[in-house]
């Protein structure tokens, strides 16, 4: 009797992320699908938008491919798709965890639910490095075995602190910067280097509620919401394209305390979404606005 022969196992795919964005017309999403099926690539989940007030296109395509299709072959062949629907388009490796610096001065609860989100598993990123204004936190990031950056800022040294910030970003090959409560004003020139790769948070209050304790403030109001926004940086302060919201309601019986506790909890969950939803290239700008694939 003859003996079979073990069957040789299947070569794993590859995983892979398309977002393009592009004047709408006929014959994009056919374009998109046409060339991935001649290329051997399967999609495994495709979202896209039209968007009438702006007349652009928006799409992101999740897609399996097997060897010998790599991202850099994918990215040469894919530029002529590109070019004939004038896209913005880019492609990444589904399982490339994102290099990025959080940024924080003395609240530490939004630093400190990244940190551990990170190590769980729970955010697909790779936290290179912390950079804060003060030494609140540096055995916290220590323990996690991360790069803690003291860069003081004042008034008068604030161009060195964001020349320094930007050595730290170009040696670590950094993609994305999260202000996790860093309490400085970022200057025009930062904005305009890492427009689109800088992410904030900050209360929903604004502009309501302006300047020091929002939160005591809000509750001299009465307030029936607390609330926080993650949006990209921009010049103008906290006006930046919103990329999460998050609110939860409350009631009179709460101290200014409990609100400022209420308020820290519903800032990490929004700027948590916001981190993970920006490194699985899932949020297109669109102006002034985002469109979120979620």
């Amino acid at each position: 009797m003859s003996q079979s022969q073990p069957t040789a196992a299947p070569e794993k795919s590859e995983q892979y992320v398309l977002t393009l964005s592009c004047p709408d017309k006929q014959g994009i999403v056919h374009a998109v699908s046409s060339y991935l099926f001649m290329t051997g690539c399967n999609i495994e989940d495709s979202r896209q938008f039209g968007d009438h007030d702006t007349g652009l296109f928006f799409m992101r395509v999740h897609f399996s491919a097997e060897a010998p299709v790599t991202v850099e072959k994918l990215r040469a062949s894919f530029a002529a798709v590109g070019d004939s629907f004038q896209m913005d388009w880019q492609i990444h490796r589904a399982d490339e965890r994102m290099r990025v610096v959080l940024m924080v001065s003395r609240f530490g609860h939004c630093l400190n639910d990244l940190l551990f989100r990170t190590r769980i598993g729970a955010l697909p990123i790779e936290i290179v490095a912390v950079v804060s204004n003060h030494t609140d936190f540096e055995e916290l990031v220590s323990s996690y075995n991360i790069p803690f950056h003291h860069i003081p800022v004042t008034r008068e040294t604030k161009p060195q602190a964001e020349a320094r910030l930007l050595e730290i970003v170009r040696e670590e090959g950094v993609e994305l910067v999260v202000l996790a409560r860093y309490m400085q004003v970022i200057s025009d020139d930062l904005c305009k280097e890492l427009s689109g790769r800088i992410i904030n948070i900050h209360h929903s209050f604004l502009p309501s509620f302006k300047g020091a304790k929002p939160y005591h403030q809000a509750h001299a109001r009465g307030v029936k919401l607390i609330g926080a926004t993650a949006h990209y940086v921009t010049a103008e302060l906290d006006e930046g394209p919103i990329i999460e919201q998050e609110v939860e309601r409350v009631g009179h019986e709460l101290t200014p305390e409990q609100l400022v506790a209420v308020g820290r909890d519903v800032e990490c969950q929004a700027l948590a979404r916001a981190v993970k939803w920006h490194s699985e290239h899932r949020v297109l700008l669109n102006g002034h606005r985002t469109v979120v694939f979620d």
